[in-house]
């Protein structure tokens, strides 16, 4: 799965959830995801800006995630996934995937 497929993805799915009550930035690799669930509905945009939660990972873990190959739990505490700012955000972010 390429980027522009997980940000569609994304997307997607941030159009059919209520707003998450804060913000977060994905880091897949070197690209950038922003979703702003602060308003009325969770806005997504490729700005690198700062968030209440960051994410990052690769492009190839994330693909892993979203095929249900790599638990997120499991990528978190193997350091394939980094955490930083809100956890009980990063939860509901699980949403999206």
């Amino acid at each position: 799965m390429n980027f522009q497929e997980i940000a569609d993805n994304i997307k997607m799915q941030a159009a059919k959830t209520s707003p998450l009550g804060g913000t977060f930035k994905l880091v897949l690799d070197e690209n950038i995801v922003y979703i702003d669930g602060t308003g009325s509905e969770n806005l997504v945009s490729f700005d690198d800006k700062e968030a209440d939660t960051v994410i990052s990972t690769s492009l190839q873990s994330m693909t892993d995630m979203i095929n249900g190959e790599l638990n997120p739990m499991m990528a978190t505490m193997t350091g394939k996934v980094k955490i930083k700012g809100n956890m009980g955000l990063a939860m509901k972010l699980q949403s999206f995937l």
